[in-house]
């Protein structure tokens, strides 16, 4: 079989189940993962499939949302340097809150002993973390959760944070451009970052740069409702600039 031919039958796999990976389409067709990496990157520049963490979905599937494990896997060098570089825009003393996302759980697990803050957090994984911290006084917002990504949403997450100011929030995203905003896929979860962003003095988002550019479902902000984006050394300079011009800090770990 061409490659041509090959990556007409991923392109219809991919439209008939919604989602194909390296492996198994590697087995089917009887060539390398390599190989099967190349077609998907093909098939991605020509706008036809859009590339995730060990496969491809269709291009326009604005509602995908992987998995907290496959979450965890994906760009997690790129993680750990973005939670080490937050690590310096912690408080002194105060308040924060922690969105639900696994760039935001590798910053709750580097902060130091001897923080003494007050966190709040509607996720349960960034809670698990913090729960045994010896100077966190820790608050657990209630809710709705749900089982992708283990996050409290819906009214009574939407109440706790109407009721608190805080002094900074470190926000979590599945997509980011001057452009489109802040997106993610689910409307409840959006709901909440919205609220969480009112909630705060100072936005911090945490990104990885293969968020960049990214569009999803669910709209909860614009750039500019952030003061601070930090991401990996894969944002170009020249896109780090463009978002600079439009009132963000950049930092590119």
């Amino acid at each position: 079989m061409y490659a041509p031919e090959r990556q007409q039958e991923i392109l219809r796999l991919a439209r008939d189940g919604g989602r194909v990976d390296v492996l198994s389409l590697a087995e089917q067709f009887q060539v390398t993962a390599e190989t099967i990496r190349r077609d998907l990157k093909a098939l991605d520049r020509a706008g036809l499939l859009r590339r995730v963490h060990g496969g491809a979905i269709p291009a326009g599937r604005l509602d995908f949302e992987p998995d907290l494990a496959e979450r965890e896997t994906t760009a997690a060098d790129e993680k750990d340097h973005i939670a080490k570089a937050a690590v310096a825009e912690l408080p002194t003393e105060g308040t924060m809150v922690l969105d639900a996302g696994t760039t935001v759980a590798r910053l709750a697990g580097a902060i130091p002993l001897e923080a003494a803050l007050t966190v709040v957090t509607h996720s349960l994984p960034i809670a698990a973390r913090l729960a045994d911290h010896p100077g966190i006084q820790l608050h657990l917002v209630g809710g709705r959760v749900r089982h992708r990504t283990r996050a409290a949403v819906d009214a009574w997450a939407l109440r706790a944070y109407g009721e608190i100011r805080a002094d900074v929030l470190f926000v979590a995203a599945n997509g980011f451009s001057a452009e489109y905003g802040l997106t993610t896929p689910d409307l409840a979860e959006a709901a909440v970052k919205r609220a969480a962003i009112a909630a705060a003095r100072r936005v911090v988002l945490l990104a990885d740069s293969s968020k960049h550019g990214q569009e999803h479902f669910a709209r909860f902000g614009d750039l500019s409702d952030v003061d601070l984006l930090i991401t990996d050394s894969g944002l170009s300079p020249e896109d780090a600039t463009a978002i600079e011009r439009g009132g963000t800090e950049v930092v590119r770990a």
